[in-house]
């Protein structure tokens, strides 16, 4: 079992960037049913990536908790 938790984000409100609080996520497009497969994204030294199957673009901002997002709402945590 890993030793920390991969923290999981979406777009389905289609926002143009989205703040996060972690270099190493998962995203998962829309909340499911209308998700895309959930890909692990690393931003590794650089400060923003975008999701190759969305094209959502992801910001790292060391203000925000590893599992914080702005929007609030795109964190998702799915079901255990």
């Amino acid at each position: 079992m890993a030793d920390s938790h991969i923290p999981h984000f979406h777009n389905t409100d289609g926002v143009d960037v989205i703040l996060i609080g972690a270099r190493e996520f998962m995203c998962v497009g829309a909340l499911p049913p209308f998700d895309h497969p959930h890909i692990f994204i690393d931003m590794g030294d650089e400060s923003e990536a975008v999701c190759p199957y969305c094209s959502t673009v992801f910001r790292y901002d060391p203000a925000l908790e590893a599992a914080e997002s702005k929007p609030a709402g795109c964190a998702y945590r799915p079901a255990a």
